[in-house]
């Protein structure tokens, strides 16, 4: 059965994060300031080992304030599913109740043709046996990426109820038209205009170019429905490795990675082992 994601898009803030000085941070005060060949507190660049302002310019700690402990609740090892993906729903319905704005969103990487990795955040649109997919412009860089080597890699990331991460990396399969028909019609009629129109990854002269096409769009169709572009559509990460993540006080985290049995065992029943490892 395919788990539709819903995300709330309240929010509020996790209880671990009133532990956390909110005070406003000058990040890129500091690395002006310490760059390579600008001027430092002294205001001298002379003496200066080559790439030592940057480097003192992060070890200063910036961010240290920020600091906080995890908490020390463990992940369950002896009890956790035999397979790897009710977990992920149990975590994602877990942020989601605690006030995660949209749980479902994820880091998703990919590989171009010279093996420069690429990343950037999707959202999660469904969840079942078979994996997780997500729907997106398959003209786009990324779909360009995943024609050549229909690889990824995905990890999720929740501040609550607990300081948590899910890992996710396997193989990459289209998602049937009807199932990308069935998404494209739920979405609201604004978005399904701008996915339509938009051309993805594509440099455009400004914003008003962007609105025109939407707009030239939502002329041509008038009042009809909203056709599905033929080269939007969704993709399923079918997972052959996934790792859970959950931090602890003293960094001492809880991993548990689930690893299917067998190269090349099927998505649907397939076995998994599970493992611990060292944080």
């Amino acid at each position: 059965m395919v788990r539709a994601i819903r995300a709330r898009r309240s929010w509020r803030r996790p209880a671990a994060a009133s532990r956390v000085d909110l005070r406003p941070v000058a990040f890129a005060d500091g690395l002006a300031r310490n760059a390579v060949g600008g001027v430092g507190r002294g205001g001298s660049r002379a003496g200066r080992a080559p790439g030592r302002g940057y480097d003192r310019g992060m070890s200063h700690d910036p961010f240290a304030h920020l600091r906080i402990e995890y908490g020390d609740a463990p992940l369950p090892f002896e009890s956790a599913p035999a397979a790897p993906l009710p977990l992920l729903a149990q975590w994602l319905d877990e942020a989601a109740a605690a006030g995660v704005g949209e749980p479902n969103g994820m880091a998703l990487a990919t590989v171009d043709a010279d093996g420069q990795p690429h990343c950037r955040v999707v959202l999660c649109k469904s969840l079942d046996e078979r994996g997780i997919a997500f729907f997106t412009n398959r003209l786009s860089d990324k779909g360009a990426q995943l024609a050549g080597n229909p690889r990824a890699a995905a990890t999720f990331w929740w501040p609550a109820p607990r300081n948590r991460q899910v890992r996710l990396t396997g193989r990459i399969e289209l998602a049937a038209d009807a199932e990308s028909d069935a998404y494209f019609c739920s979405r609201p009629r604004r978005a399904q205009l701008c996915s339509a129109a938009s051309p993805q990854s594509r440099v455009v002269r400004d914003r008003d170019e962007l609105e025109g096409l939407v707009d030239a769009l939502a002329a041509r169709v008038g009042d009809g429905p909203v056709p599905r572009p033929a080269h939007w559509g969704g993709y399923r990460l079918v997972p052959e490795a996934v790792e859970f993540w959950q931090g602890r006080d003293g960094r001492l985290h809880d991993r548990l990675r689930y690893r299917r049995a067998a190269a090349g065992a099927p998505a649907v029943g397939g076995a998994w082992s599970r493992e611990r490892l060292a944080p």
